[in-house]
């Protein structure tokens, strides 16, 4: 099938599947004598693996490992848990981040009247000069 195809049927974008070639996470498809890419459905599989790794964030890097501990048969399962595991972290640590900078930002957005005053807490804070006596988070 051509790239269109392939993206149809994995969900991936056309984009995405070049890019992804030109990066190396995949191999470059096989080329038919018209020089259109010609995927099948081992390449269609893998690219519905690496969509679903998309979708639970995780980077290239981490992707190309478990492609290649997908294509492993005498992989164990104890890399790929380790994997899994250190990625569940750093979701945890982006989603603290993230709660802290949402409670920062709401603190702020309280403590801006939100009317025709010129003063702002909110670009105070962006810039550094937050009101004396007034923490800054």
């Amino acid at each position: 099938m051509k790239i269109g195809e392939a993206a149809a049927a994995s969900g991936v974008s056309a984009k995405m599947i070049r890019h992804y070639e030109a990066v190396g996470l995949l191999p470059a498809a096989a080329r038919r004598d018209s020089g259109y890419r010609d995927y099948g459905d081992a390449e269609v599989h893998a690219l519905r693996f690496v969509r679903r790794a998309r979708d639970l964030g995780f980077s290239i890097a981490e992707i190309r490992e478990l492609l290649a501990l997908w294509g492993d048969r005498a992989r164990t399962s104890a890399e790929v848990k380790r994997l899994a595991l250190a990625h569940v972290e750093a979701l945890e640590a982006k989603a603290r981040d993230l709660s802290v900078m949402a409670a920062t930002l709401r603190h702020l957005a309280t403590h801006c009247h939100g009317d025709g005053r010129p003063d702002c807490p909110i670009l105070d804070d962006l810039a550094g000069e937050a009101p004396e006596g007034a923490a800054r988070s």
